[in-house]
């Protein structure tokens, strides 16, 4: 699909690093203008970029920011933390344009593509609250413009906002497809028809309420019912129900991003994405914001869990927080691992954009992080961890291994291409007695897995374990997995080395 990354939209990855080196070098900062006394803890953070694994008994390497953009090809990055209910500090690295040398700052605008789905969540439930929409009920009673197509699925049960917001609609359309400026940009209902568009038709394909379905094609579906049930454009209702109340002054949904903007959005200069591509379908993926912005939403998603906010009751938001299905999702957000500290999140990635934000309601702090680049999510995920460790959170910190020896002949049984949960393609090689996978969520490049065990593999630079499932005459089949707290059961589908 134009303008995005494959699978789950997490996460795709140069020679303009050649004109940024010495920027990235010296990686001078744009401050904002509430920076506290938290200059000291920005300080350790970049300069103490952690993986997501070590060896147990080995020396925990610190990387500098400076040199991890380099190393994952990221020229801009925008960095934001909260706590006690305000931004605390926000800050800006590399060049927003280099044509004209322009720095990243904290008010430079970045698309956030599927955390999207966040505030889309959010909105909706203040619909819910004004008695306009209902979590519970068919869909097709408020919908006008398009209805969702009846078959043998919805027999029984039915398409209801509670499920398109967690993912179990069982509708199609994992990622929709943007759209580069002066393109022609399909109406909602024809992204939903699937009509001059890149994107399949938005259908049912298994029974909604019986498993998790990420899709991107039944926010579209929400993004149609909200704008049938109050005759507003998407991005005015999102405005006066979100952005307004909670004083996101640098977010909007309108698209094509109006040129007044411009001047104050990233330019995305990661090939194939050589220049902004914009969405039509809205809510799943078509958010531009910053990491403050992204803060203060996250802070009013903790007020509101709190039951100390007036857009949204404290039983909407308790829902909104709540494991919706076997998966860590909730309305709109995922989730942390069950029996863990409440955390709430969200990822994504558009052509050339990854982005997370995520807040711990419990103790009332969180961070947003956006970059342009490949290699975004990589690097979001070590300055992420180091803030975890910064400030103490019970998740998200470095795991410790013990490395075991495996017989290389063992080692051969485990290449081949594996696909997870029936969507997430991964590719297992073996080079020189080590083994490597690929998966494009890391990032471009072959990573090593280490041996924990004969048949347990984990990585250094992600939070990512595989478990070999051994059959009887010793072949290899099946192997489970966990990046992070998600759970991930995979078939293997090619014996061979691609």
């Amino acid at each position: 699909m134009r303008g995005l990354p494959a699978s789950v939209k997490l996460l795709v990855f140069a020679a303009f690093l050649v004109a940024l080196c010495p920027a990235i070098a010296s990686l001078t900062s744009d401050k904002s203008t509430n920076a506290t006394d938290g200059d000291a803890k920005v300080e350790k953070i970049i300069n103490g970029l952690l993986p997501a694994a070590a060896v147990k008994g080995q020396p925990v390497p610190r990387m500098t920011l400076a040199e991890r953009m380099k190393y994952y090809n990221v020229p801009e990055v925008s960095i934001a933390f909260f706590k006690n209910g305000r931004v605390d500090w926000s800050r800006g690295y590399g060049l927003a344009d280099k044509t004209i040398n322009k720095p990243v700052t904290p008010d430079t605008v970045f698309q956030a593509a599927s955390i999207s789905k966040s505030i889309t969540a959010f909105a909706a439930l203040r619909l819910v609250q004004q008695g306009k929409l209902d979590l519970d009920e068919d869909v097709n009673q408020r919908l006008v413009s398009w209805k969702v197509p009846d078959n043998e699925f919805t027999k029984t049960e039915k398409v209801t906002l509670r499920r398109l917001l967690s993912h179990t609609a069982g509708t199609t359309v994992p990622s929709v497809g943007g759209y580069k400026a002066g393109e022609y940009m399909p109406t909602t209902v024809q992204v939903l028809n699937g009509e001059r568009t890149s994107n399949e038709p938005v259908r049912v394909v298994q029974v909604p309420g019986k498993g998790f379905r990420y899709s991107g094609g039944g926010y579209v579906v929400v993004q149609q019912l909200m704008m049938d049930v109050t005759s507003k454009s998407f991005p005015a209702l999102v405005h006066d129900l979100v952005f307004e109340p909670l004083g996101m002054t640098h977010s909007t949904f309108e698209t094509p991003l109006p040129k007044a903007l411009w001047p104050k959005a990233a330019q995305p200069y990661d090939e194939p994405h050589n220049g902004w591509f914009f969405y039509s379908a809205l809510a799943p993926a078509g958010l531009w914001t910053t990491p403050s912005d992204l803060c203060l939403f996250a802070i009013g998603v903790e007020k509101a869990h709190d039951g100390q906010s007036k857009l949204l009751p404290q039983s909407l938001a308790r829902e909104m927080l709540t494991y919706q299905s076997d998966e860590i999702y909730g309305l709109g957000f995922a989730l942390g691992q069950r029996g863990h500290a409440l955390r709430f999140w969200h990822s994504g990635a558009n052509g050339g954009y990854q982005s997370l934000f995520e807040g711990y309601p419990d103790i009332g702090e969180g961070s947003a992080v956006m970059t342009d680049g490949a290699g975004g999510l990589g690097l979001i995920l070590e300055i992420q961890r180091a803030i975890a460790e910064e400030y103490g959170w019970p998740d998200g910190r470095m795991e410790t291994h013990t490395l075991a020896q495996v017989d290389p002949a063992t080692l051969r049984m485990y290449t081949g291409v594996y696909l997870f949960n029936e969507l997430f393609r991964m590719v297992v090689t073996l080079d020189n007695g080590q083994l490597y996978l690929q998966y494009g969520v890391f990032g471009d490049k072959p990573q090593k897995l280490f041996p924990e065990s004969e048949t347990r593999f984990f990585m250094t630079s992600a939070p990512f374990v595989i478990d070999f499932q051994r059959e009887a005459d010793g072949s290899v089949k099946k192997a489970k997995g966990r990046n992070g707290p998600e759970e991930l059961e995979g078939q293997k589908t090619a014996e061979a080395n691609p």
